[in-house]
């Protein structure tokens, strides 16, 4: 069983600029959302970030309420919560699939999200999941959002020098090594 087994968890980052993070969740299955979302909160409130709640009918609404929320506000990241349970149609590989991959693009093209949607096979899995006493999926969330963020701040001022080199830097003289001439 998951919760048996031992992981690592990462010491929380530090931040020496306020944290404003929205979390996505779906209340579909409304006691695992309020476990996700109590466990999300409770790692925010950690690391004194400040945090709005939105909430979107379904799982795969979550990745749209992500992208449509970065084009028009100011958030540093994303915590999406929500749970897929298997039902008796193809339609669990389509929940699960189209939603991760759609967080996975948005995360790729630089947004800072961390993944609460749980897919599980019954309810009994996600409560034991969405628990803050347990698993505490939600948390986990939380903090991988507040892991990328950290991460991007500390990126954010670095250039991959793209683009031109100032002039003078552009040629090297013969004999030179470093584009510096001397005199």
């Amino acid at each position: 069983m998951a919760s048996a087994e031992e992981h690592t968890v990462l010491p929380r980052p530090t931040f020496d600029k306020p944290v404003k993070v929205l979390i996505v969740v779906s209340p579909y299955y409304s006691d695992v959302a309020e476990g996700l979302l109590t466990g999300a909160k409770a790692e925010l409130d950690a690391v004194g970030a400040a945090y709005e709640v939105i909430e979107m009918p379904g799982a795969l609404e979550i990745p749209t309420a992500i992208g449509i929320s970065d084009r028009r506000s100011n958030f540093d990241g994303y915590v999406a919560l929500g749970c897929v349970i298997r039902g008796e149609t193809t339609h669990y590989e389509t929940v699960c699939n189209d939603s991760s991959r759609g967080l996975m693009t948005l995360g790729l093209a630089g947004l800072c999200i961390g993944n609460g949607i749980l897919t599980v096979e019954n309810k009994e899995q996600a409560l034991v999941r969405a628990d803050p006493e347990g698993q505490n999926k939600g948390g986990g969330a939380a903090a991988a959002a507040l892991h990328l963020i950290a991460l991007a701040r500390k990126w954010a001022s670095a250039s991959k020098g793209v683009g031109f080199k100032p002039r003078g830097e552009d040629t090297l003289m013969a004999g030179d090594t470093d584009g510096n001439t001397t005199a």
